[in-house]
């Protein structure tokens, strides 16, 4: 229980021993509390590895990553995941040889992310998140594009909607659209941009040409890297709430709960259930 309201709804210690006074009667210090997480560790420790085991299995791989505080520090907390697992790790650096050191010598088929430097080159296909680029794209409308940032907008939003109809397409309806998709694009990056904005953006998109319509041409990749950043978006909330970390071991705690409750969650469990599991000793990767 303890593990579950400090890193699931953020309920800092000195509240966690208020509340365990208040509502059971059981005085129970801020250290105590502290050395039950530790004491979790082995657990998740074991869970992890398990996790990254199955992850490691998996064709399709996307990630992200986002700031942390330790002791005053910057640090920068990692998640990879699939539909067969959901690893995160909390390290002191965001260069890809954090990703390269957790896939050793796994390759996948195809990596998601954002457009980030460091998280390329990590598979043998890439899909960027569309959703970021839609960002940029806004970005060029506001400045004041009007010739091509709306036409390659609707371009975009036009293909993840056909993205999320493709488990009812056929294989040719499918191939057609996504040649239509590229060409499309193609020729949008061709249109006299009077504009500066209009100039920039389709530079960025000619720099990342190749990577934009890998989901029109498999069924199991994402437009958008959308699901990293739910999954990330809890430990943002809780970063915000705790003010980061004030041990070197609890990084692995919060990023052992992570990944076994983020792993669960793709099984159709709670988290409560995943911690309660994890506690007894019979958690296991689907």
């Amino acid at each position: 229980m303890l593990a579950y309201l400090h890193h699931s709804h953020h309920v800092g210690f000195e509240r966690l021993s208020r509340m365990l006074k208040e509502l059971f009667g059981l005085t129970i210090s801020e250290g105590a509390i502290a050395n039950s997480f530790w004491r979790m560790g082995a657990a998740f420790g074991t869970a992890r590895a398990a996790i990254k085991a199955k992850l490691l299995t998996a064709p399709v791989i996307a990630s992200d990553q986002t700031t942390t505080r330790v002791n005053g520090a910057t640090q920068w907390q990692w998640v990879l995941h699939s539909d067969k697992g959901v690893l995160h790790d909390i390290v002191s650096s965001r260069a890809r040889s954090v990703a390269e050191q957790l896939l050793g010598d796994y390759r996948p088929e195809i990596w998601v992310s954002d457009r980030y430097a460091r998280q390329q080159e990590l598979a043998h296909l890439h899909q960027v998140c569309l959703a970021h680029v839609l960002r940029d794209v806004q970005y060029a409308i506001d400045c004041g594009d009007t010739v091509v940032a709306p036409k390659i907008r609707d371009h975009l939003r036009w293909a993840i909607r056909i993205g999320k109809r493709r488990p009812s397409l056929k294989d040719s309806t499918f191939a057609a659209y996504a040649a239509r998709a590229g060409h499309g694009l193609n020729a949008l990056l061709g249109v006299p941009a009077a504009h500066p904005a209009g100039r920039d953006l389709q530079r960025q998109i000619k720099a990342w040409r190749g990577k934009f319509f890998v989901f029109l041409a498999d069924r199991r990749v994402p437009p958008t890297n959308n699901a990293s950043e739910q999954e990330i978006r809890p430990f943002v909330i809780f970063r915000k709430v705790t003010d980061g970390f004030r041990s070197s071991w609890g990084l692995g705690i919060h990023a052992g709960y992570r990944s076994v409750t983020g792993t669960a969650r793709l099984q159709g469990q709670s988290a409560w259930n995943a911690i309660r599991v994890l506690v007894d000793g019979t958690f296991a990767v689907a």
